[in-house]
């Protein structure tokens, strides 16, 4: 008798322990302003990202496990990113970080990195900083800020816009962007009319925009964030001036088209991926059917950098093998070269840490889509 209640306790023990390795997940952490002037662009790139990993955990995981990812609102705000992922490194144990929103932010929690060796793939931020120098622990999926702006410069420039001015948030986001504008005005030989600076925290656009008005700037490069352009680009057009407005693609969500309103027909807006309905690429194809067999008609540019970044964090968890370690990660991120994406290649190595550099303009039509 005893041995057949022994026999039993184990074989009750075994079943519970298979139930919980089959439930067993991966946990991966994410700050990002779920809250405050970025809300609608954060939320669309952590909805690309679901997607695929919803997809990936419908289908048994990585090595039979769930990827679970943890996501904590900092509302924008660079010290409260810090702890955020302080929290989740320390207390929730997370195997890396994911998908961080913000230039300042990301910095803030840099450090954190370092001392507890933890990976952070595909932050949404195209800052020079976070590629030169290679920090260690930080892998970019995304093109560069400075990319896209030395891009929009260039297509300005050559659609035979003389006068441009660029209106520039006054943060390490804003400084690094302004060098890329730089360099896109010394490549075709021309200056800015007019460079400002405006506070991130609070913002006055009225005297800009008169600046900007009695310049008669035919173009102005904002760089800035969510509600910010909507504010700034309401003060221009009520200075009087129909100069044509770029922003770049930190901008590119439906949300923030809907907060523009009436003021969105006509905006430039930089991109760093393929066009969101091509199906011809293959990666923006994938993407397509998973969201139709969820009853989404369709996808936008913020969701297909959050897809992309997924795509990246499942191929380096899959590699890292069974229950990955941190360590492990870094070392499976370093082991990607030629990783196909989709009709994208993203390649690293512990001297490049940069991903990809596909950078295209698209404008808001009047139905509030983004073509190209």
């Amino acid at each position: 008798m005893q041995t057949g209640h022994l026999v039993a306790r184990w074989a009750c023990a075994l079943g519970l322990l298979t139930a919980l390795g089959a439930h067993a997940q991966i946990v991966v952490g994410q700050t990002a302003g779920f809250s405050g002037p970025v809300a609608a662009g954060v939320k669309e790139t952590t909805d690309g990202a679901r997607l695929y990993l919803d997809a990936v955990n419908a289908r048994g995981g990585i090595h039979g496990q769930k990827v679970e990812l943890v996501s904590l609102d900092d509302k924008f705000e660079p010290k409260l990113a810090a702890e955020n992922a302080l929290k989740l490194i320390t207390e929730r144990q997370v195997a890396a970080l994911f998908l961080t929103r913000g230039t300042p932010h990301t910095q803030a929690l840099a450090p954190l990195l370092v001392a507890y060796k933890v990976p952070l793939i595909g932050p949404s931020t195209g800052a020079m900083v976070l590629h030169e120098p290679v920090h260690p622990y930080i892998f970019n999926v995304r093109a560069t800020y400075q990319r896209e702006a030395e891009r929009a410069v260039r297509h300005l420039s050559l659609s035979g816009m003389e006068r441009i001015a660029v209106v520039h948030v006054d943060d390490s986001f804003g400084a690094d962007a302004m060098e890329g504008a730089s360099k896109g005005f010394a490549g075709v030989n021309k200056t800015p009319v007019l460079v400002e600076k405006f506070d991130r925290s609070h913002p006055d656009f009225g005297p800009v925009a008169q600046k900007i008005q009695a310049a008669d700037v035919q173009a102005v490069l904002f760089i800035g964030a969510g509600t910010a352009l909507v504010e700034g680009t309401r003060a221009i057009r009520t200075a009087g001036s129909r100069a044509q407005v770029v922003t770049l693609s930190n901008n590119a969500s439906s949300g923030f088209v809907k907060s523009m309103g009436e003021l969105a027909r006509g905006t430039i807006i930089t991109q760093v991926f393929p066009y969101e309905r091509s199906i011809s690429a293959p990666i923006v194809k994938e993407a397509l059917e998973l969201a139709k067999a969820r009853g989404a008609s369709e996808v936008s540019p913020a969701m297909m950098e959050g897809y992309a970044s997924a795509k990246v964090l499942v191929e380096a968890l899959r590699r890292a093998g069974p229950s990955p370690s941190r360590e492990r990660i870094l070392a499976a991120l370093h082991s990607l070269r030629k990783f196909d994406l989709g009709g994208m290649e993203i390649s690293y190595t512990p001297s490049d840490h940069s991903g990809l550099d596909y950078a295209d303009l698209s404008i808001i039509d009047d139905h509030g889509r983004f073509r190209r």
